[in-house]
């Protein structure tokens, strides 16, 4: 079967068709969604947004491609909710721009417009993260791209598009944590595979195959759903209010100033994270997550007029969470040291149920880390001490400790990280030991910071205040300038098995600097990964580790 020319009927049949696939299996995306106060279940939001989209598509006598895919998105965008429904409206905007002027379209334009897709979608977006449906979105829209190279069929780009949609959806849990973690994909790539299956359905005349999931999977999701506010404290909601506004562009007494929309984008950027902000010649839409929702609102109003607000107070869901939910003693709860708050989100990514502040300068006690493994009720212990300063301390607590407990010896932060690649909550306390300490001895961990005295080690000749580059406990590069230090010492990180860099900036560290770095290796080691994350850790401006 071919489609040359996809026609605006065929498109409808389209969209009606993907509809109808997501809504089929909107409980089944609810399931996958592990994350503590959720702005609503992924699948009802996508769903709903959806069937918005449809509706508007529906409401329309247009026999214009163009028009009907424009009405889509606008409707997509009026009625978008939550994170994963703005992002879907993002992809169907970019979508209906690229083919806005066209009455029908070919393969190509067909591929070209879902890539166009993604790109409003990162673009709508302040901090994207990867293992979420915009990894799914710009996989597949790749995969399409290529096979319109290759055939006039739409169909077969269709499925060209489907097939890398769950080839990709089947890795976000490699890319996320959180989703390892619980053992699920990602809620919002796997609501976009069942939009994408039923457009392909649609295409092709057939009922897709139904792909139930495996039950244990289900019951996996089930058991998991909400449990890693576990991970997160109401009292470490840093933006406590989930705060969504609909804007008129344009209308009201209130408006001051003419919309532009980096500039409204970076303003609402100081106010809070998860930030979304969308819009189209006549709708701005916002949401984000903030301690201020009042200002968020006045600022919306010197635009335009509020077509919607809405407000949760996410620290009294989170407390209502888990005050519904009964403790539960774990089989293995896992213990580590460590400072800055960029540092302790990454810890509890990968698995650890208790991040004691501590670390250099700051070692805990023994009695710390007793008290620390009490706020976790398990029948096990491992403790990362992630310092060498703070083995005994640890060593003291699990000989002291009412249940079994053991040290993984992990000397710096990047081996505590890496050696939660090993840990598995199924295994015993002494498998989880082996296996997370082999992990240990594939990584290089580099530590900079700055000399408090002159003196000479190892060779090396130190002047005070001058940086120093330390690798694995040894220092081997000094020097006035901070970014000469560590890229030096990353040069010396670096062998031929090397394939994965992780940077982390501290607090004496930047952002900007660190982006620096990471391009100067990626330009000097065309197969090292780089990767950059914000540790907020006190004494050390820079921790990098060489896998």
């Amino acid at each position: 079967m071919e489609v040359l020319n996809l026609t605006s009927e065929e498109f409808k049949g389209m969209i009606s068709a993907g509809r109808m696939r997501l809504d089929e299996n909107t409980e089944y995306v609810n399931s996958l969604n592990v994350f503590p106060v959720p702005d609503g279940d992924t699948g009802t939001n996508m769903n709903l947004s959806f069937t918005s989209g449809a509706k508007a598509v529906k409401e329309t006598d247009s026999d214009h491609l163009g028009e009907i895919a424009q009405a889509l998105a606008k409707g997509l965008l009026m009625g978008a909710r939550g994170n994963s429904g703005v992002i879907l409206s993002q992809l169907f905007r970019g979508f209906g721009k690229s083919v806005k002027e066209l009455e029908s379209i070919d393969a190509n334009q067909f591929a070209a417009a879902f890539k166009n897709g993604v790109d409003s979608a990162y673009n709508a977006v302040m901090k994207p993260v990867e293992g979420t449906i915009l990894t799914v979105a710009r996989e597949s829209a790749k995969a399409g791209t290529k096979k319109a190279k290759e055939t006039d069929n739409v169909i077969e780009v269709m499925e060209a598009i489907l097939a890398a949609a769950k080839k990709s959806l089947k890795k976000t849990p490699d890319l996320l944590p959180v989703l390892k973690e619980v053992g699920v994909v990602d809620s919002g790539g796997q609501g976009l595979v069942y939009v994408y299956e039923g457009f392909l359905s649609s295409l092709t005349g057939e009922v897709p195959k139904e792909e139930t999931p495996e039950l244990d999977e289900l019951v996996r999701a089930e058991h998991h759903r909400g449990e890693v506010h576990e991970h997160v404290h109401t009292e470490d909601i840093t933006y406590g209010y989930c705060t969504e506004i609909m804007v008129r562009i344009g209308e009201g007494e209130t408006v001051e100033d003419t919309f532009d929309y980096d500039e409204f984008r970076n303003y609402l950027d100081k106010l809070g994270d998860s930030l979304l902000v969308v819009a189209d010649d006549e709708v701005i839409k916002v949401h984000v997550h903030t301690e201020r929702p009042g200002e968020v609102m006045n600022y919306g109003q010197k635009f335009g007029s509020l077509m919607k607000i809405k407000v949760d107070n996410m620290r009294e869901q989170h407390s209502a969470l888990s005050a519904d939910k009964k403790a539960e003693t774990k089989e293995v709860a896992v213990i580590a040291v460590a400072a800055g708050e960029g540092i302790k989100r990454l810890f509890e990514s990968l698995g650890v149920d208790y991040v004691l502040q501590g670390g250099q300068t700051m070692n805990p006690s023994t009695e710390d880390i007793i008290k620390a493994m009490k706020k976790v009720p398990a029948k096990h212990y491992i403790i990362l001490p992630n310092n060498k300063n703070i083995f005994m301390a640890a060593e003291q607590a699990a000989k002291v400790s009412e249940v079994d407990t053991v040290v993984v010896e992990t000397k710096t932060i990047q081996q505590g990280l890496t050696s939660m690649l090993g840990f598995n909550a199924t295994h015993d306390l002494n498998s989880n030991k082996e296996s997370m300490t082999v992990e240990i001895e594939a990584v290089t961990s580099g530590q900079v910071t700055f000399a408090v005295r002159d003196t000479e080690i190892n060779g090396v000749s130190i002047k005070k205040d001058d940086y120093m580059g330390i690798i694995d406990g040894d220092i081997k590069v000094t020097n006035s300038d901070i970014k000469k230090v560590t890229i030096d010492m990353i040069d010396q990180m670096i062998n031929d098995d090397s394939e994965i860099l992780t940077l982390l900036y501290g607090e004496d560290g930047t952002e900007s600097d660190a982006e620096e770095i990471g391009k100067a290796i990626e330009e000097k080691y065309d197969d090292i990964e780089v990767e950059i994350h914000e540790g907020g850790q006190p004494v050390y401006p820079y921790l990098v580790s060489v896998e």
